[in-house]
């Protein structure tokens, strides 16, 4: 689910940063993204109450960004995106308590993902989304 919430939530953002003093709609949005507008609306309530873009209601309203494009990383993006949860996940499965591996496995495997986690937020902080946007 991160990956589609993150690709969807980098392709709005470029979008506005792009067109950076524009109004978006969410229909206009959505048709760049071939998706369902609803979905635009929810991730773009999630980039507004990051404090990343903000909306306006009306006929001439819509979405833009609210910081410029330099000062916005992928990772402030990344990480509202993700929320609380991890790139990767724990098995859906308990593990068996009386195993010796099934008891703690959980517990070793949560380091592990909170690692990859650090490492790919590392990498998409060395990225703004000026210098994505300037790729289109």
């Amino acid at each position: 689910m991160i990956k589609s919430r993150f690709a969807i939530s980098l392709h709005i953002m470029t979008l506005l940063a792009l067109d950076k003093d524009d109004w978006h709609t969410s229909t206009h949005i959505a048709g760049s993204l071939n998706i369902n507008p609803a979905l635009v609306r929810k991730e773009i309530a999630n980039l507004k109450s990051g404090g990343l873009i903000e909306s306006k209601e009306g006929k001439n309203g819509g979405v833009r960004l609210r910081k410029k494009a330099r000062e916005i990383y992928l990772a402030d993006i990344f990480k509202l995106a993700k929320g609380e949860s991890n790139v990767l996940s724990l098995s859906k499965n308990m593990p068996n308590p009386a195993c010796r591996v099934g008891r703690q496995i959980n517990e070793k495997l949560g380091n592990i993902l909170e690692t990859i986690d650090e490492a790919v937020i590392l990498a998409l902080q060395k990225q703004t989304l000026e210098t994505f946007k300037n790729q289109f």
